[in-house]
């Protein structure tokens, strides 16, 4: 009992300060008011009154899994040209602007692309290029840099961000209580009257947030081809910052269509969490937010992953130290086994008393680091399993080791000592997610686009009902050979030793065929 009531006090604190707050209509049951305007936009709102802060998100229902092959990595890329203004905002002169944006600056650029496809003419090239300098000097001398990003930081708003992931969008903003209307009227036209300037530039930048994240990233190389790999058919195998080719040639026209199609009040969901009163916000948003046309429902993702029929295994060469990935497929949110994979993900690698840091990192030292996680998806997605092996030990030696700790989870029960832990280890780590205005925006938005926002509501209580037998089922029900996926990260320089080694070791003469 000693070991279990430091997490025991730390999550009946946390409940006691939101139950003052007055979050909850019953014990840790957030009191989430609903509102949904004529356009189909979706207002999730939360009162708290302790601190004058209004945390509000506008989350949308589009992420990586909603593209296709050629434009992959344009939702991200539309991340971030939601930063650069509208016909109010960022420009000196829209209708001087205007002129550039629609007509010599998009004659340039097709022609440009459809010379360059070419290649023939080097004369040509270099007259467009000359001319597209030109348009983008007098363009850059009518934009007003970063005018929404100061704007909203003279008006005491913070925590100005977004996010894409594979499922949605996030667009973040913490501000003053009194500055609400401005949010509304700052955020409504952007949704309304965006303006992809800087389109060209903006996909450079990507593309080389893309080559520092990925690509000279080993971790984000290895995720990467991990992805590629366990999913043959779903979208899910593509990066959300997108492949080089399709980054590297999505046009305007494109992102301009992706935008209409996804970016919607329909497809759109605003949180307000912090210090309001939910009948005048409703009104608020009604005001700036309901003259905004609703569009057809976006299409469903209708490609279903095929089931797994055999191990996959993929070798990346890369100029780093060794890595290991693996990967099992598992359901969508929703389905009841994710929360004993959350106890199994927590038992493995949550905290220094974890399994995989024990057996691997502090008593074996065969791993500089060992994590396991399930991911929740709004389709079904991969519990995956990492690894770093320490010198001199090496990758077989981890994989070996994580494949013992996987089949001690099938064929014994965890302890009623070391169950209880894991699951106040996921209270206390749940709770904490919802230990600010901001956290609890952000959660309730985050479940909102996968699902439903009620998920919060219900999460501890389906913790509190697993039991030991359903980790063990679920353990024998998932990691499977059959349906796993192996990727690993090699030194470039050791691999060209090793096939070296081969060769020179090789008989001249010999009966097996290689």
């Amino acid at each position: 009992m000693e070991k279990k009531s430091p997490v025991w006090v730390l999550s009946v604190f946390a409940f006691v300060v939101f139950f003052a707050g007055g979050v909850f209509a019953d014990p840790l049951k957030l009191d989430v008011k609903e509102y949904v305007l004529k356009n189909g936009l979706t207002l999730l709102m939360l009162e708290k009154h302790d601190v004058p802060i209004v945390c509000v998100r506008i989350n949308y229902k589009v992420g990586s899994v909603d593209e296709r092959p050629g434009i992959t990595g344009v939702s991200h890329l539309f991340e971030h040209m939601m930063f650069k203004g509208t016909k109010m905002f960022s420009t000196r002169d829209y209708t001087a602007e205007n002129l550039y944006l629609t007509g010599k600056m998009n004659w340039l650029w097709k022609s440009a692309e459809k010379t360059h496809v070419k290649a023939t003419d080097r004369k040509k090239i270099e007259f467009l290029e000359k001319e597209l300098n030109e348009v983008r000097q007098k363009l850059r001398d009518l934009v007003v840099k970063d005018e929404v990003f100061s704007l909203y930081l003279r008006h005491g708003a913070s925590g100005l961000n977004a996010a894409t992931s594979s499922d949605g969008t996030y667009y973040f903003c913490d501000l003053p209580a009194n500055k609400l209307e401005l949010w509304a009227f700052i955020e409504s036209d952007r949704m309304k009257n965006l303006v992809l300037r800087e389109f060209y530039s903006e996909r450079d930048v990507v593309m080389e947030e893309r080559r520092l994240r990925t690509e000279n990233s080993p971790f984000g190389l290895l995720m990467e081809q991990l992805n590629a790999v366990a999913f043959i058919a779903h979208p899910y195998r593509w990066p959300t910052i997108g492949w080089r080719s399709d980054v590297q040639n999505i046009t305007k026209a494109e992102t301009s269509e992706y935008f209409k199609r996804y970016y919607a009040p329909n497809n759109a969901v605003i949180v307000m969490v912090g210090d309001f009163n939910s009948a005048d916000s409703i009104k608020l948003v009604e005001k700036y937010f309901g003259n905004i046309p609703g569009q057809s429902a976006p299409p469903a993702v209708k490609t279903v992953e095929p089931e797994q029929k055999g191990e996959r295994r993929v070798e990346i060469e890369f100029e780093s130290n060794p890595y290991i990935a693996i990967s099992y497929h598992i359901p969508a949110i929703g389905h009841p086994d994710l929360y004993a994979l959350d106890v199994v993900s927590s038992l493995l690698s949550d905290g220094r008393t974890s399994r995989l840091y024990k057996s691997m990192i502090e008593d074996n030292r065969i791993a500089v680091m060992a994590h396991a996680y399930d991911g929740i998806g709004k389709y079904p997605d991969t519990f995956t399993f990492l690894a770093a092996p320490r010198a001199p030990h090496t990758v077989a030696e981890v994989e070996s080791a994580m494949y013992e700790e996987i089949e001690k989870l099938k064929i014994a029960p965890p302890s009623d000592w070391e169950l209880q832990k894991i699951k106040n280890q996921l209270e206390a780590d749940f709770i904490r997610d919802l230990n600010s205005a901001s956290g609890l925006a952000n959660e309730i938005g985050h479940f909102e686009v996968l699902s439903d926002w009620r998920y919060i509501n219900t999460f501890l209580d389906k913790v509190a009902q697993v039991t030991k037998e359903d980790v063990m089922r679920v353990a024998k029900k998932y990691f499977t050979k059959s349906n796993r996926t192996v990727a690993i990260l090699v030194k470039k320089e050791n691999n060209t030793k090793m096939k070296e080694t081969k060769e020179n070791n090789r008989p001249e003469k010999s009966a097996v065929t290689y």
